[in-house]
């Protein structure tokens, strides 16, 4: 029995490169036709000979169940009686001219075999039952330019491994949601969680942009995932690929015996250095394709916001090519102009549909407005990640502090530029792998200068304006490089390991500083704005100092003090904005932290001395290697 499951309007729309709900249309549905319950199954593959669907209902037979094609849409179509949810299916392929293809998965499948395995599954997405309404009622204040937003990223199958083998998903609600919680993040950041082959990838090579990898579990349990974390208050943000694909022979490459999904010139459809293939942007049903995708996760698993990876790359023709290894646009110049024109469009339709939802772009260049609207002439990202922030700061924090005076640019050149985007201020996975080394050790110095040095460093991001980011085990100081094949070393914060209170302290400066992010809004709501910062002295390089205001919209500003060097600095006075006591909010180097306790004995007394062009100053001792925050309390 078959059946044409594409109307008029679905046949229009796709032919526009429109339609916003693909996945309603194509992939595998359990549905009842004539009474008759079985599942719909339906492929794009416009220049095949011949489609099947197979399995073990068939013994993966090519001839038992062929597919009828819709000649205007290019879409095979066949419903399959008493096929249900759980059944393992692939589609056979005949290209044009005759070649039996590779077994192919289905690009729009909703769950797929736990590799090394490759096959789709029938799923069922309608039987969830969501009970984070409450959340998604108010998550458009999470979201907007003036809110907290700190950002723990991690990789599911590495954050905690018990016996060596993953967590669940419903294992991971249990422990990793109450953590974040704890710990004061507002938002997760998964790594990629679509379907992909290869553990090395970290799941940056997917092969089933609609499923949830079963590494986990289910599509549903990843539901529970997302429903029980909206429900403890945090937000989940997915890292979503839609630069390029692999090459896996199962997926979409030569998807119907050609260049269906990337583009035939290597030159444009290929990365050599990842061995990966570049999505054909300028195709309709291929923009059309992510689009949807992105939209489906918002919609059906109640995903938060999408950070898209590889943003550079998609946008230059030459990304990572010698010159004659790529092919200049109409003008002769090397932005790719599709990939653009899918970048605007793709944030316009996200933003329509989801207004409460968030787009970041991990873009390394000087593109221009990249998160700006459309409107204006910008590629439409809410947020975007300050990998220049980034670079120059964690090349600063690197260096011995004898060497830092020379240096002091890296660490303030970032407020020249700080707000000519809606930054996100990103200490990524990137930045603790490949023999980068990780956070803590990266510092400089002896045990307890590389501990103070990450503790003020991690204080210096969050009292510096833009949104955090933060990969999992720098919150505790982790000494190993992240590896994906093992669980982080947790025993560093148990009892028994000999430098437990150093890792323990971090992890409770971690703590203290994003609840304090959050409750200051001087510290957040001005974040994107350049009213809501002012320099107090970024020059004292012999000292190795710098002070700067952090200002709200109404109420007092917070004063941010930081010493780079391992010298206790007494007597050091800056100019202060009011007339008032000065409670310490915060001190990196207090001995709860595993410091050395230096400080202003919890606060200090303006004078009406001029300094730093402000009429009023304190007197301050910056410990080592410690950054003091202080909230002025005005005086009437």
């Amino acid at each position: 029995m078959s059946r044409h499951l594409l109307g008029e309007v679905d046949l229009h729309l796709i032919a526009e490169g429109q339609h916003q709900r693909l996945y309603d249309k194509l992939g595998a549905h359990p549905t009842t036709l004539n009474e008759i319950y079985g599942t719909l199954f339906s492929v794009w593959a416009p220049n095949a000979r011949r489609v099947s669907v197979v399995g073990n209902f068939n013994q993966w037979n090519g001839d038992s169940h062929p597919m009828n094609l819709n000649y205007e849409s290019g879409i095979w179509e066949l419903f399959i009686p008493t096929i249900e949810a759980g059944t393992i299916y692939k589609y056979e392929i005949i290209s044009s001219d005759g070649y039996l293809l590779p077994l192919k998965s289905d690009p729009f499948a909703f769950f797929a075999e736990e590799p090394p395995r490759t096959a789709s599954i029938v799923y069922n997405l309608e039987n969830y039952i969501w009970n984070d309404s409450e959340w998604m009622e108010r998550r458009a204040e999470s979201h907007h330019r003036r809110a907290p937003i700190s950002i723990y990223e991690l990789h599911l199958g590495s954050w905690k491994k018990k016996q060596d083998k993953y967590l669940n998903y419903i294992e991971l609600a249990d422990e990793l949601i109450p953590y974040v919680q704890r710990l004061g993040f507002t938002h997760i950041e998964l790594l990629p969680i679509n379907e992909h082959p290869f553990d090395g990838s970290w799941g940056y090579q997917p092969t089933a942009l609609f499923a949830p990898t079963s590494r986990f579990g289910t599509p549903d349990q990843f539901r529970e995932f997302v429903d029980r974390c909206h429900q403890a208050g945090v937000g989940v943000i997915l890292d979503w690929v839609a630069g390029h694909f692999p090459e896996d022979q199962h997926g979409l490459i030569q998807f119907d015996g050609s260049h269906l999904y990337e583009h035939q010139d290597p030159r444009q459809g290929r990365h050599e250095e990842w061995g990966t293939l570049i999505y054909n942007f300028g195709r309709t049903e291929v923009s059309n394709f992510l689009t949807a995708n992105a939209l489906f996760w918002l919609e059906q698993y109640h995903i938060d916001g999408l950070r898209v990876d590889a943003v550079a790359s998609m946008l230059y023709l030459d990304y990572n090519r010698e010159g004659g290894d790529w092919v200049p646009n109409r003008y002769g110049s090397n932005e790719n102009l599709d990939a653009v024109n899918f970048l605007k469009q793709l944030n316009e339709k996200i933003y329509h549909n989801f207004p409460d939802c968030v787009t970041i772009a991990e873009e390394s260049t000087a593109w221009p407005m990249v998160s700006q609207p459309t409107s204006m002439g910008g590629l439409g990202f809410g947020f975007k990640w300050n990998m220049g922030w980034m670079n120059d700061t964690l090349e600063y924090i690197q260096r011995d502090s004898i060497h830092r005076a020379h240096h002091q640019n890296e660490i303030t050149f970032g407020l020249l530029y700080a707000f000519h985007e809606n930054f996100i201020l990103p200490l990524s996975h990137d930045e603790v792998v490949h023999g980068k080394r990780s956070l803590l050790n990266k510092m400089p110095g002896d045990l307890w200068q590389q501990f103070a040095n990450l503790r003020l460093y991690l204080t210096f991001l969050y009292t510096h304006p833009g949104k955090k980011l933060l990969f999992m085990g720098g919150e505790f100081g982790q000494w190993s490089e992240w590896n994906h094949k093992q669980s982080l070393d947790w025993h560093l914060t148990e009892e028994g390991d000999p430098n437990q209170h150093y890792h323990c302290g971090l992890q409770k400066l971690v703590t203290d500083i994003n609840h304090l992010y959050r409750n200051k809004k001087a510290l957040h709501e001005l974040d994107n704005e350049g009213g809501g910062f002012e320099w107090i002295d970024c020059s004292d390089h012999e000292n190795g100092i710098i002070s700067f205001i952090r200002k709200q919209v109404d109420g007092a500003p917070l004063i941010t003090i930081c010493n780079f060097t391992p010298v206790v600095r007494s007597e050091y006075r800056i100019g202060v904005p009011n007339s008032a006591h000065y409670r310490e909010l915060l001190n990196s180097d207090s001995s709860i932290y595993g410091g050395g306790n230096q400080g202003n004995s919890g606060g200090v007394e303006s004078e009406p001395t001029a300094s730093h062009g402000m009429d009023n100053s304190i007197n301050l001792t910056i410990p080592p290697l410690g950054v003091i925050v202080l909230e002025p309390t005005l005086q009437c």
